[in-house]
């Protein structure tokens, strides 16, 4: 018994010995590390972002049409309004076509953002939009069509086949491994929307037990993630939270919750209710992100959510930048009814024209009065 007490104590005194990190960024962070995390952070305030010229993830990323002139310019004018983060969207296929590349390209696109002071929060998986991605040349815009492009990760064949789940842990780790040390990122959204399954656009595509095949990978992006040490904190984005009656979470809310490092989600209802859904989140003690805000047409407005994002001290990344080739500016019942004719009353998403000039002026003098930074370009 001596001797157990003896190597019990031994190698307790090793671990002592070892550092600290090398245990804190393996699993879920405390509440206390998350808040400490935050303060540490200038309030964040941004875009969900893709170049104008690129219709999807594929597009944006890949060598052939990767353009980091252009990046570059519309991270200025991002630097410029005051914003010091952006939502940056990856895909599983770039890594099975070109890992070394897409690597390369990843730290370019970060020194890019570096020099104009933007850290991003990227996205691994995604569950929003056309199920079937596939690699090479996209197709152009549907006329009048909100993202009439955008494709998921994984596609619903990878999803549903355990065959590729081998490929996909390798993507994960991958990526995450790369930079999980880069103080240039911000963190890891490790799938967006995760539970959706995109009725009125491709729900005829997705598989009919979509939700179950989510439910039992997503605890396991999670830890494959963790697998990489990151020393960024990872998130998933709650966006169907009943926070009005108080329902109880579903099975894959409780999954986001119980390994989210920092609480992240999506309203793009009136001001009232953003305000309601904070107050309900503030309960778990942990930092609050909103990933996706900002719909003119359906009351969600940088006028009236971006200063309660402020007073409430939550992370504000509103959906779209530059108007471009996803074409988010048309509402989302542009699905149902093309905007072929008549342009929309007013822009549902983006900041930008795809000159740099604002939709609206004074919306981006209120993101430079509320954060403090920009300039008049």
């Amino acid at each position: 018994m001596r001797r157990v007490r003896v190597l019990t104590g031994f190698l307790a005194g090793l671990l002592l010995l070892l550092p600290c990190s090398l245990f804190a960024q393996s699993s879920h962070w405390t509440p206390e590390r998350a808040q400490a995390w935050y303060h540490q952070q200038p309030w964040l305030v941004g875009s969900n972002y893709i170049p104008d010229d690129a219709i999807n993830q594929l597009e944006m990323w890949q060598a052939e049409t990767f353009d980091p002139a252009q990046i570059d310019k519309e991270l200025g004018w991002a630097q410029g309004m005051g914003m010091n983060t952006m939502r940056v969207f990856l895909h599983d296929l770039l890594w099975q076509q070109d890992a070394a590349g897409f690597k390369k390209r990843l730290d370019q696109f970060l020194e890019i953002a570096a020099r104009h002071q933007i850290r991003p929060l990227f996205v691994l998986f995604d569950s929003c939009w056309d199920p079937h991605p596939k690699l090479g040349p996209q197709h152009p815009p549907i006329p009048g069509v909100h993202n009439s492009g955008w494709v998921q990760s994984p596609g619903s064949p990878a999803l549903g086949d355990p065959a590729q789940e081998s490929r996909l842990r390798a993507y994960v780790t991958g990526v995450v491994g790369a930079f999980a040390r880069d103080p240039r990122v911000l963190g890891w959204d490790v799938w967006n929307e995760p539970s959706n399954t995109n009725e009125g656009s491709y729900s005829d595509l997705e598989p009919k037990n979509k939700e179950a095949l989510v439910e039992k990978m997503l605890p396991k992006v999670f830890a494959w993630a963790r697998e990489a040490n990151p020393s960024q904190p990872l998130t998933s984005g709650l966006w169907d939270v009943d926070y009005e009656e108080g329902a109880a979470l579903t099975k894959t809310q409780q999954i986001q919750f119980d390994n989210s490092d920092v609480v992240s989600f999506h309203n793009y209802g009136w001001p009232e209710n953003f305000e309601k859904e904070v107050l309900f989140l503030q309960k778990f003690n942990r930092p609050l992100i909103c990933t996706e805000y900002m719909a003119r047409s359906a009351g969600s407005t940088f006028d009236t959510v971006l200063p309660l994002a402020k007073k409430y001290k939550v992370a504000a990344i509103n959906w779209g930048f530059v108007a471009g080739k996803t074409q988010t500016y048309y509402p989302w019942d542009s699905w149902r009814h093309p905007y072929i004719l008549d342009q929309p009353a007013v822009w549902f998403h983006e900041v930008l024209h795809a000159d740099g000039k604002p939709y609206r002026e004074a919306e981006v003098q209120l993101i430079r009065q509320l954060t403090g930074r920009g300039r008049v370009p």
